[in-house]
């Protein structure tokens, strides 16, 4: 079955295939998660990209996968319509997102021997983020139930991530969130201003009409 979005479907799979190959073989979990202890020491850089395609439980990977199918399929979509370099530019989104907000991570944990992460959330952060640079004032519902904009959701999640970042009460990777919807913000930018300058006397004029609650 062909769909208008074929490589987001392809991404959800490689994690999902993934996901139930690594939580039977810790080996190839260990293998391929981001240490960086290890990619200093040993060189390993491919942990930056390969612990992106990991995830620690079936709701961190439900998670990522439920938010990669809403947004990656309108930004796919977009890139292909737009004739904004289609599929590449999809994927050079997604793949080099992974590494990107893994690198603050790797310079902040690189001399800690147990810090490990994984998820692919920076990528994730990466897409939903360029999604908002077209439709900034799009509803959103969270929990199903509060409804904002596009625009203040992504203030409050980087606001969330700087505030979880500095406090390091858990063991979620907030570094990775937040580089990778700034990625996302500055990676479409650039597309945009390559492949279709036209387009941003638009999405500006989007700008000058805010609205709290979406529409």
């Amino acid at each position: 079955m062909q769909t208008e979005y074929p490589f987001t479907i392809l991404l959800i799979a490689i994690n999902v295939v993934l996901y139930f190959i690594t939580t039977q073989d810790h080996k190839s979990l260990d293998a391929l998660i981001n240490w960086p202890y290890y990619v200093k020491r040993k060189h390993q850089w491919y942990r930056l990209f390969t612990s992106g395609f990991l995830h620690a439980d079936l709701a961190h990977l439900f998670f990522n996968m439920f938010t990669l199918f809403f947004f990656g399929r309108f930004i796919e979509m977009a890139f292909n319509v737009g004739e904004m370099g289609g599929t590449f530019t999809f994927l050079g989104l997604y793949l080099s997102a992974i590494i990107f907000s893994d690198l603050p991570t790797y310079f902040k944990k690189k001399d800690i021997y147990g810090y490990r992460s994984l998820g692919a959330s920076g990528a994730v952060s990466a897409v939903v983020f360029a999604t908002l640079m077209f439709k900034p004032w799009e509803s959103i519902y969270l929990y199903g139930a509060l409804k904002i904009s596009a625009a203040v959701y992504g203030i409050l999640y980087l606001a969330y991530c700087i505030y979880m970042s500095k406090k390091g009460s858990d063991n979620i990777n907030h570094d990775a969130h937040l580089w990778g919807a700034v990625y996302g913000l500055a990676f479409t930018t650039v597309v945009i201003l390559i492949c279709r300058p036209d387009l941003m006397d638009d999405l500006l004029e989007q700008l000058k009409h805010p609205s709290l609650f979406g529409r």
